[in-house]
Parts: structure tokens; sequence; C-alpha cells
């Protein structure tokens, strides 16, 4: 079922999703300042490519530095992001098919505003998850 959910999220709001993120990846990878927030998008846009089956947890090593990044993240991409969620989520919702795929994108919005001291693994290793090394 996940597969199938994946492949009709990918064409109906995925791909232009992971699209926002893939911009806004290279806009702060401009930068080199912002090159962390740049691959915060550009984790997250694979996220939005195929996000059933994965989930995110926080990682217990952040701290102020990733509050901090989050704040300047959610100034510069974040609200765009969210909003682009949003409205996804409106369009898919039109449809009874769609009304999984636009709960799944409303469940995106914390990530797409704070990207920062998370991180994204598979459903079944969640409540095992051990953040490796930073």
């Amino acid at each position: 079922m996940r597969i199938i959910l994946n492949i009709i999220w990918l064409v109906f709001g995925g791909l232009w999703l992971a699209l926002g993120y893939l911009v806004a990846g290279v806009i702060c990878c401009i930068l080199i300042i912002t090159i962390p927030f740049g691959i915060a998008a550009f984790r997250v846009g694979i996220y939005a490519l195929w996000p059933f089956g994965k989930t995110v947890v926080e990682k217990p090593t952040s701290g102020v530095g990733s509050l901090i990044g989050n704040v300047i993240w959610l100034i510069l991409c974040g609200i765009w992001l969210a909003i682009g969620h949003v409205i996804t989520a409106f369009a898919m919702a039109i449809t009874i098919i769609g009304i999984p795929l636009a709960i799944a994108n409303l469940k995106m919005i914390p990530i797409s505003l704070m990207p920062l001291g998370k991180d994204i693994v598979d459903v079944g290793t969640a409540r095992t998850y051990q953040p490796g090394p930073a």
C-alpha cells in the first residue's frame, strides 16, 4: 500500500513539492554560511518525493544551534514551503483518494518550518532510533 500511495503522491504533488525544496536548497547553497540549510532542504526534499514509510524523529543531540538555524530557516524558506504544503493539501483533499495524501501533506508542515535538529527514518526503525555521529 505504501508503494501505491507513494506513486500517487509523486504524480499529484510530490514532484512539485520536491522541486520547491530543490530550489530552496540551491538558493541556500549559494552562500557559504547557509549551506547547512541547503543540506536540510535537500534531505526534506527527498522525503517530499517518497514520504510514505518514513517518519520524522527529533535528534537528541540538537541544541541551541538548531534552534537559531530553524528561526533563520523559517524566515528565509520555511514559511513559503509550508504554504506550498497547505495549497497542495487542499488540492489533494478534493477527491476521496487524495484525502490520505492531504493528511500526509499537512503532517509535513512542521518539518518544512523547522527541519534542523530532526532526522527522517524508516517507520520500522523509528522506535529504536539511535542518531549517528554528529
